[in-house]
């Protein structure tokens, strides 16, 4: 358990922490997994009193996670742990009210030493609030008035380009050092994925073949079935690629990537992911024409706040390879969109052939190639595919499935990823948060798409297919 602290969480009202934030604050509580002492201060822009602010929260957990409330009484002791401060960032206003209310209170002293500042608001306005947060004497940096430690969790997309990533980078680190940072990306705190380099290095009959002379292919897919819902003014901005890609689609390439670090801690398994990122084949005109599909669904012009003549992608596939001694020449294919047949994201490892064939069409054994599917939602499962023959005379094979089930597997609920995350952040364990030079390498690998496809017309796609399928087939 982390140590009595204060949380400081910026856009209280927003729409994470209704649905995540707060749900999962309470629900650690309830699990003894909270400090003895602690104090959650939300900021907004309405003015609204403690009494009010923990009203509206409690009215959230129950509407957003109503499986979570157990007890009304223990609602009601997380609620009292909850205070409110207005505070107006467009305003550009100072954080003297929260300052105050940081220092206010019984028992402040085993509360105020220790400060995370969770800020779930758009990225753009970090850098002022990091800036306020430092005029008040509250920064990470340097002397403060409160003394304890100070920590920051910073929600994605770090920046949307290269540039404005060092200078949302440059801006952060000039208030928190380096390790005071936490860039949240909720995949890393998923149970599969994380799951991932426990797979790889702690089964002796996966690593030794876990490279080029053995696999052929990875492909990985990011699909949701629904659009862009009622996000088109911030879809208008980032598109597809910034906003799966860059992030989810990475992260995920990185973890099957990575060579074995030289110990479980942080920075030893960033290390690794950095050098994958690093490694990623940047791509020219040439390259990119030739794998790199965009799209747009039928319908998203239409979108609110969504321009008539919108060449934005909520399509995208992209052919990756990662020129490192381990993975040279072998190819990974990111899929990720909106309004595609269903809401599934997994991780297909496709071995080599075996050198030849009895059971098919020489030169091919596509039909039973040896896979490892890690399946992370909706189920999390991780399958291996083998052939076998088919019960009769003949000779033919089929593919079939060895399957791991974790709900089957364990009886234990496992933490959703913002339990999970949370809890990393309070006793200061980064191994799954994004690093600062993890952020750059990968935007300089969106910015080398966007730069060598610019303004490109994405081919359209029926809602709840696949995609542009017919561009896939003839591109694959």
């Amino acid at each position: 358990m982390s140590a009595n602290f204060t949380l400081v969480l910026f856009g209280a009202n927003s729409d994470l922490a209704a649905r995540k934030l707060f749900p999962s604050m309470f629900q650690l509580s309830r699990w003894g997994q909270m400090p003895a002492k602690y104090r959650i201060i939300g900021l907004g822009r309405p003015m609204k009193s403690h009494d009010e602010f923990r009203r509206e929260v409690r009215q959230k957990i129950v509407a957003h996670a109503p499986d979570t409330v157990r007890d009304e009484a223990e609602l009601e002791v997380f609620s009292n742990n909850l205070f409110y401060v207005r505070h107006d960032l467009a305003a550009g206003e100072g954080l003297e009210d929260l300052r105050r209310e940081v220092m206010r209170g019984e028992g402040q002293e085993e509360t105020c030493q220790n400060i995370l500042f969770y800020l779930s608001t758009p990225p753009s306005l970090a850098p002022r609030i990091v800036r306020s947060v430092e005029a008040a004497g509250l920064g990470g940096r340097g002397a403060s008035t409160c003394g304890g430690w100070r920590k920051i969790i910073l929600e994605k997309p770090f920046g949307h380009d290269l540039q404005s990533a060092r200078e949302l980078n440059r801006a952060v680190r000039k208030v928190f050092h380096e390790e005071q940072m936490y860039r949240i990306d909720h995949y890393l705190g998923k149970e599969p994925v994380q799951n991932i380099i426990v797979f790889r290095f702690s089964n002796g009959m996966f690593e030794p073949i876990w490279n080029r002379h053995y696999i052929d292919n990875v492909r990985i897919t990011i699909a949701e079935d629904f659009g862009i819902r009622d996000r088109g003014a911030y879809y208008e901005e980032s598109g597809l690629l910034r906003d799966i890609i860059q992030n989810h689609g990475l992260q995920l390439l990185a973890s099957v990537a990575m060579e074995p670090p030289v110990d479980l801690s942080p920075d030893a398994v960033r290390d690794e992911k950095g050098k994958v990122f690093r490694s990623v084949r940047l791509f020219t005109p040439e390259s990119a024409a030739r794998d790199v599909v965009l799209g747009q669904y039928e319908g998203y012009r239409q979108e609110a706040h969504v321009a008539p003549d919108s060449r934005v992608e909520t399509f995208a596939s992209v052919k990756f390879f990662v020129d490192n001694w381990r993975w040279m020449g072998v190819p990974f294919h990111i899929k990720a969109g909106k309004n595609l047949a269903e809401t599934v994201t997994e991780i297909v490892i496709t071995f080599k052939c075996p050198p030849q064939n009895f059971f098919g069409p020489p030169g091919s054994c596509s039909y039973t190639a040896n896979q490892i599917v890690i399946r992370i939602q909706p189920e999390e499962t991780i399958a291996i595919r083998f052939g076998t023959k088919r019960p009769g005379e003949s000779m033919v094979t089929d593919p079939v499935y060895m399957k791991f089930d974790y709900k089957a597997s364990f009886s234990k609920v496992g933490l959703t990823p913002y339990h999970r995350l949370l809890i990393d952040a309070m006793s200061g364990d980064q191994m799954h948060f994004i690093r600062d030079d993890a952020v750059e390498s990968s935007w300089t690998v969106i910015d080398s798409i966007k730069s060598s496809l610019p303004d490109i017309e994405p081919y359209p796609y029926a809602v709840h297919s696949w995609g542009p399928e017919s561009v896939l087939q003839a591109q694959s």
